[in-house]
């Protein structure tokens, strides 16, 4: 089969939880299943490369009627051969690939050139989302929680603090109405000027955070997800508005519109020791409006 020539369009990063597209490649995968590629979708699938946010829920309606979508993982087309979800060996926006998403299903695949139509989940969908903008927000309150531990000069984040989280994370995993995210402080950190001391007392820190967060909440604030083009393999920037400045933070998952559209944002902090250093694990839950 022909593979495509272009990236897939992608309407979820504005949103959209319904889209109609053709059908460009059937991919045959084991235990009777398939991989769809469209030329349009509003489904959002796993990055591999950092698998943060699971892919959506929902149904394709092809001539068949409608069917579940098992899964939805980010391929890429090099050299002629098409890479899936795991397999894919190198980041999406890579120079030279064709990157596009892959929806999984069970039974009778459509027709190469059918119209067929992609229906997101979307409580399931809102409540990822608003997961995914606590998750941020709760990064930037322990940035500028632990904003006077380090001694050195670092990179910073959105809002100008020292970013601890960017510099320590290790794993980040969104679910709905709420996020684990594990950092590392080990020696790396340590020369890099950040005191561990500073998490001596994670609850007191994690009431910093809280405070923060819940006042961010209060204000409100608008939030964006803003690109240079509608292509899957196209730069993302989540912007939301917040008293301490805009945010502009690269991001391929979806976001609610408005920090109206939360009611609380907490976040709670555990730590523990491991080999060469401790591990800090933060919980972050969201209550919508």
């Amino acid at each position: 089969m022909t593979l495509p020539t272009s990236d897939t369009i992608v309407t979820y990063p504005d949103g959209a939880t319904t889209s109609t597209g053709s059908v460009l490649h059937i991919e045959p995968l084991q235990d009777g299943r398939s991989a769809i590629i469209l030329d349009t979708t509003a489904f959002h699938p796993v990055d591999a490369a950092w698998p943060d946010q699971p892919a959506d829920r929902g149904v394709i309606t092809t001539n068949h009627g409608s069917q579940p979508i098992l899964g939805a993982v980010t391929g890429g087309i090099h050299d002629g051969e098409l890479r899936l979800g795991e397999d894919l060996p190198v980041r999406t926006g890579t120079d030279g690939w064709i990157f596009v998403v892959a929806h999984i299903v069970e039974g009778a695949p459509p027709a190469i050139g059918e119209s067929v139509q992609i229906d997101v989940d979307k409580e399931y969908r809102a409540a990822l989302s608003a997961a995914h903008t606590a998750c941020h927000l709760a990064a930037l309150a322990l940035d500028a929680t632990l904003s006077a531990a380090w001694s050195k000069p670092v990179p910073t984040d959105a809002l100008g603090n020292p970013a601890f989280d960017a510099l320590a994370i290790q794993h980040s995993r969104i679910h709905p109405h709420r996020s684990t995210d594990i950092y590392r402080i080990g020696k790396s950190l340590r020369r890099k000027g950040f005191a561990p001391t500073a998490l001596a007392d994670p609850s007191a820190v994690a009431g910093r955070i809280n405070t923060q967060l819940a006042q961010w909440i209060a204000a409100g604030g608008a939030a964006r997800i803003e690109r240079n083009d509608d292509t899957l393999s196209a730069r993302r920037t989540w912007v939301c508005e917040l008293p301490a400045g805009r945010t502009d933070i690269p991001c391929g998952g979806t976001h609610i519109h408005n920090l109206t559209e939360l009611s609380a944002v907490t976040a709670s902090l555990t730590i523990r020791e491991i080999e060469g250093g401790l591990e800090l694990t933060m919980e972050t839950s969201s209550t919508a409006t």
